[in-house]
């Protein structure tokens, strides 16, 4: 199975240890995991601000750097939820286009979608001994009906104690540029959102977006929480490597 990795803008510049993490995972459960190099943003800053013409252009660009591809993953509900909801909606007019966007709807998947729902794997014999809550993101959850897939894995992690996140389907605020052009919203959503996230006790807050991960981590180191943040395939894959 060959899988070409879409590892997103935040992921590339700021955490590309996730990258890594999905990467050895995927390879260790038999794919052949490539990385096309002319993949750039998927388009989300632009058209949420509006530039539909601009989020066009950049979609095209996603659309042909995995022309190719037999599958494509990624550690972003968010941006994943974007080429699935979306580029369907900026290719409306243009049948061509809108053929190559709605083929690459149907072969791309998030991380926990693609290990659970394509591989079939649920138990990858990690181990994690801490407290753990989970926040799930909001494109994830409405975009793409990932629900249950990070669970799954969750629970079969030998040592983690779950703990069910207070109010967990609110947003956290980040919204990308929402964050930007209604600060004072975001800070209060954010503050609610880390108010629940210690009201937990967990040791490790996870998420399957680093979006909301830093927005919520951010706000956790702001007030001095010893909260460790992590991406799934974060855990999974230090939870495998600690057995």
């Amino acid at each position: 199975m060959k899988v070409s990795i879409f590892i997103t803008c935040l992921s590339d510049l700021l955490y590309p240890e996730v990258g890594e993490s999905v990467v050895r995972i995927l390879s260790d459960y038999g794919c052949d995991v490539d990385f096309p190099e002319m993949q750039v943003c998927c388009g989300q800053p632009a058209f949420n601000s509006g530039y539909q013409d601009e989020a066009r252009e950049v979609a095209r660009g996603i659309i042909r750097a995995f022309e190719h591809s037999e599958y494509v993953v990624s550690p972003s509900g968010s941006c994943t939820g974007m080429i699935h909801h979306y580029y369907p909606h900026l290719f409306r007019d243009d049948p061509e286009w809108l053929a190559k966007a709605e083929a690459l709807t149907a072969k791309t998947y998030e991380f926990s979608q693609f290990l659970v729902n394509v591989l079939g794997v649920v138990d990858l014999k990690a181990k994690f001994p801490h407290r753990v809550t989970y926040h799930p993101s909001c494109h994830a959850m409405r975009l793409l009906g990932v629900r249950e897939e990070p669970m799954k894995l969750l629970r079969h992690i030998e040592g983690l104690k779950y703990e069910e996140l207070p109010r967990k389907e609110d947003c956290c605020g980040f919204g990308g540029t929402f964050s930007v052009k209604m600060a004072d919203m975001s800070e209060a959503m954010v503050c609610d959102k880390a108010a629940c996230v210690c009201e937990t006790g967990a040791e490790v807050l996870v998420g399957t977006d680093m979006g909301c991960l830093m927005n919520i981590g951010g706000r956790l180191n702001k007030e001095g929480k010893p909260v460790r943040v992590m991406h799934l395939a974060q855990v999974l894959d230090e939870g495998r490597n600690s057995r």
